[in-house]
C-alpha cells in the first residue's frame, strides 16, 4: 500500500505541472476581462440539494444499534 502512495505521490509532483497550465486560455483579442459565471442565482439552490443530498446519505448509511 505504501508503494502505491508513493507512485501516486511521485506521479502527481510530476504531472502537476501539465495539469495547472491546462486551462491556459489565449489572450482575449479585445483585451477585456471575460464575464464571471452567474452562480447567485442558483446558490439558494444548490445549498438546498447539498443539504437534502447529506440527510439522504446519513439515513442510508445509519446502522442500527
Amino acid at each position: 500500500m505504501k508503494n502505491i502512495f508513493k507512485y501516486c505521490a511521485i506521479a502527481l509532483v510530476l504531472l502537476s505541472d501539465f495539469a495547472i497550465y491546462a486551462q491556459v486560455l489565449p489572450e482575449d483579442p479585445l483585451g477585456g476581462d471575460p464575464q464571471p459565471a452567474p452562480i447567485n442565482s442558483k446558490l439558494i439552490l444548490l445549498a438546498i440539494i447539498g443539504v437534502v443530498y447529506i440527510l439522504y446519505i446519513f439515513r442510508k448509511n445509519k446502522r442500527i444499534v
